[in-house]
């Protein structure tokens, strides 16, 4: 645990001054290569995706999930304070950070559970088959959070909210990033407004983050077999 900590400590400090202005529906036109190595991907089911051109990812097996860092739309808390009819229903600097832990777990369960299901093994501890999954979820916006009351004010809302996510990957032995992907959702819009409940915004997010996850494990798995069968078309050849 110790070892995956310093790990986080060591590259997550630059994701700070970078990830913080990027906008809900940000897909603005980039170059083709960045700073760091990467190349631009069209046809991605991303917003923006970035690849390193050298990048085996069929040799790896297994992933660290660092936690990730969670972060509301500018001014979130203002305006949905100001938007609130009832003194008891405002949002707290302790009910923000409450919300942001919830998410974090959430996406740690969801990105496990997923990257699992799709035959990846989730570690602690580097080595030669391990990625390491940096995320950070941006400008993100609860419509209505369920904050703890004293009064019995129900909130209805035609959709639970958006946000945006930013993943990095980064090879666990030398650092060397790998990928780099911003996608945004909006949660599923309703016909009929509906009760802004805990469990409702929470049911909302997870359907969120499945996606998220499900794209990213659709992506490798799709290199693998790639690289899988050209190693059988290769061997063929070579008989």
């Amino acid at each position: 645990m110790e070892r995956k900590q310093l790990i986080f400590s060591m590259i997550v400090f630059s994701m700070i001054a970078c990830v913080m202005t990027i906008p809900v529906g940000w897909a603005a036109e980039e170059s083709e290569r960045t700073y760091d190595g990467l190349t631009r991907v069209d046809g991605s089911e991303a917003d923006v995706k970035y690849v390193l051109p050298e990048a085996d990812f069929a040799a790896y097996s297994s992933v660290i999930v660092l936690e990730p860092l969670v972060a509301f739309r500018k001014n979130w808390q203002r305006d949905i304070n100001r938007a609130s009819t009832s003194v008891a229903r405002r949002v707290s600097d302790a009910d923000m950070e409450q919300i942001k832990s919830g998410m974090a777990e959430l996406f740690l369960e969801v990105f496990t559970e997923q990257l699992e299901g799709g035959g990846f093994s989730v570690v602690e501890e580097p080595g030669e088959d391990v990625m390491i999954l940096r995320p950070a979820i941006l400008n993100l916006d609860v419509a209505a959070p369920d904050v703890a009351s004293a009064g019995r004010t129900r909130t209805y809302v035609a959709q639970a909210g958006s946000a945006s996510l930013l993943i990095e990957l980064y090879d666990s032995v030398t650092g060397q990033i790998l990928a780099r992907a911003v996608d945004s959702r909006r949660a599923r819009s309703s016909p009929t407004f509906q009760w802004a409940t805990a469990v409702w915004n929470r049911a909302e997010a997870r359907r969120v983050l499945n996606a998220w996850a499900g794209m990213l494990v659709e992506n490798l798995n799709d290199v693998r077999e790639r690289a899988e069968s050209a190693e059988l078309a290769e061997a063929d050849d070579r008989e």
